[in-house]
């Protein structure tokens, strides 16, 4: 049998069944067409040798007639191997079909589609500082992604993707409270809401071989970016990793990018640099007219110009360093500072809300080393296993009259200072490795730590009971993802725990719901005695625990 055939053969089956370890639908689909594409060529060359064989042994036939008596296992040998080729023939000319139905629906048509549907069963508990628990015991959700790639051309593509994230049911609709969060631009898709269809990803991307006339290959894009489920975070989700640091920063985000691969220039594997800003909010008029709810007074307004006193303009920027990366050990940083970050603005003393203020910047650095595959042919086993480690840091800088991440009062009563900076510090472990159940699973283990004035921006994290990575505090987890149908249907298991030692974590970056403070000493003071202590306890999470399992659709 011809062994490029068979090999081809193999690959076809490859190809139509995974996902080929590409990072979009538009390459996914370019390697099969080019594929296919050598699949029937070998299929003509195979058809033109057969042809030329089948008319050869005719005039052998009619020239050695007198040699029919030849050895009988030469013969049966023979009929073998014409038998193996008719099959191989056969099984060609089915994939021959298939292919071109694949390519009535490709070609011409550079338009890519893929969807991706995850239901989910959730076990919710949390224990308070005062002992009272919380739970829900049955959370369910339908998370909808419908991916949408087009290639104008090889150097230019768009890249969009429309996401509902529903709690089944949505909500009953009887309760008086307001939920002003739920849609907030930065978990629009990753917060269980409603059933309606919102961008989560719309931007081009522009590469190119060269930069200014430099053997640097490079990219710009611009857009709603695709900044969730980044590097490393993105192993348990299963995903393919987006561009961020998950470590530090995991929120849907508006803004542009700009990639340069310097391996070429510096001879170092995978090295690159990835220039990257947004705004994460926008201070601008309303197109006719706004209400103060305070008062209910119509205020003025211009549409779309600033308005004085609104919160001002988010913005981010910052870089990611690939300093190293050659398929086994990869090594990654990045640093960023966002501007006017936002805390709500709470009175303690009567818990009345009055709206969301500006507050300060924060700077954040963080640094990863993955090893994919331990050792070198040591195992099979650990052929296949990866481990991680991460650290990250994060600083404050305040307004001069605000306080980011500190109460404005301490529990004895003392007023704090305000415009002091502070420094947080966070740590992450994990692996991964081969199902110890079938053969393509996997299973993991993680544990993250966080300081006292550790400050993570990761609100869209894919987990319900709040960021593990912004824990102040210790948070553990274990996974087990099998695979029901090839790469296309799966499911998992997910168990996550987190401890927290200060308050504060899941809040935004002021006084009040951001502050850190040590929930022993709230304890403490509050079997001493202390009114404020007592009164904080039943709003302080102590632990909260996750127990999800899923049932994932994605082709």
């Amino acid at each position: 049998m011809n062994k490029p055939l068979l090999l081809s053969l193999v690959a076809s089956a490859t190809i139509l069944g995974s996902n080929l370890s590409a990072d979009t639908m538009y390459d996914r689909f370019e390697a099969m067409e080019a594929k296919m594409q050598k699949m029937q060529k070998e299929l003509e060359e195979l058809r033109a040798k057969k042809s030329i064989s089948v008319t050869s042994k005719k005039s052998d036939d009619e020239d050695e007639s007198e040699d029919a008596d030849s050895d009988e296992e030469t013969d049966n040998e023979e009929d073998s191997d014409e038998e193996e080729d008719f099959d191989v023939i056969e099984a060609f000319e089915e994939l021959d079909e298939s292919i071109t139905e694949i390519n009535k629906a490709t070609s011409g048509n550079h338009l890519k589609f893929g969807v991706d549907y995850r239901f989910a069963l959730e076990n919710l508990d949390y224990e308070m500082a005062n002992g009272d628990k919380y739970q829900n015991d049955a959370f369910m959700t339908n998370r909808f992604w419908l991916n949408m790639d087009w290639a104008a051309t090889h150097q230019i593509s768009f890249h969009g993707q429309l996401a509902y994230n529903k709690a089944f049911g949505h909500r009953s609709g009887s309760g008086a409270n307001m939920t002003p969060f739920e849609t907030f631009d930065w978990i629009t898709n990753e917060n269980a809401y409603d059933d309606t269809l919102r961008v989560k990803n719309a931007y081009f991307l522009y590469k190119n071989s060269t930069f200014v006339g430099t053997d640097i290959p490079w990219t710009f894009s611009i857009g709603r970016r695709p900044s969730t489920n980044g590097h490393l975070i993105n192993l348990r989700d299963d995903d393919h990793a987006a561009s961020p640091q998950g470590h530090s920063i995991n929120v849907e985000f508006d803004g542009l990018s700009s990639l340069f691969k310097l391996e070429n220039l510096t001879g170092v594997n995978g090295m690159y640099v990835k220039f990257c800003a947004g705004r994460g909010g926008t201070n601008a008029a309303p197109k006719f007219f706004a209400m103060d709810m305070n008062t209910s007074t119509i205020q003025t307004s211009v549409p779309y110009a600033t308005t004085e006193g609104d919160l001002a303009d988010i913005d981010l920027a910052g870089f990611i360093f690939r300093a190293y990366s050659d398929g086994q050990y990869t090594l990654d940083t990045q640093l960023y500072y966002a501007n006017n970050l936002i805390g709500a603005d709470i009175n303690t003393a009567t818990n009345q809300f009055y709206g969301m203020e500006t507050v300060g910047g924060m700077y954040s650095a963080t640094a990863s080393f993955m090893i994919n595959g331990i050792g070198d042919g040591i195992s099979d086993f650990l052929d296949e296993t990866t481990f991680f480690v991460s650290g990250a840091m994060s600083k404050t800088d305040p307004k001069a009259d605000a306080r980011m991440l500190y109460s404005e009062w301490t529990l004895d009563g003392q007023q704090t200072t305000a415009g002091e900076s502070k420094t947080g510090y966070s740590y992450w472990i994990g692996t991964q490795f081969p199902s110890l159940i079938t053969e393509d699973g996997r299973w993991g283990l993680e544990f993250n730590h966080g300081t006292k004035y550790w400050r993570s921006i990761t609100y869209a994290e894919d987990t319900n009971i709040g960021s593990k990575m912004a824990a102040r505090g210790n948070a553990y987890e274990a996974y087990f993802t099998e695979y029901l149908v090839e790469d296309i249907l799966s499911m998992q298991i997910r168990y996550t725990y987190i401890d927290y030692d200060f308050t504060g974590s899941n809040g935004f970056f002021g006084d009040s719901t951001g502050a850190a403070m040590k929930i022993s000493d709230i304890e403490t003071a509050a079997n001493a005695g202390n009114t404020t202590a007592q009164d904080m306890l039943g709003n302080i999470v102590k632990n909260a625990q996750d127990i999800r399992f899923y049932l994932r659709y994605k082709f």
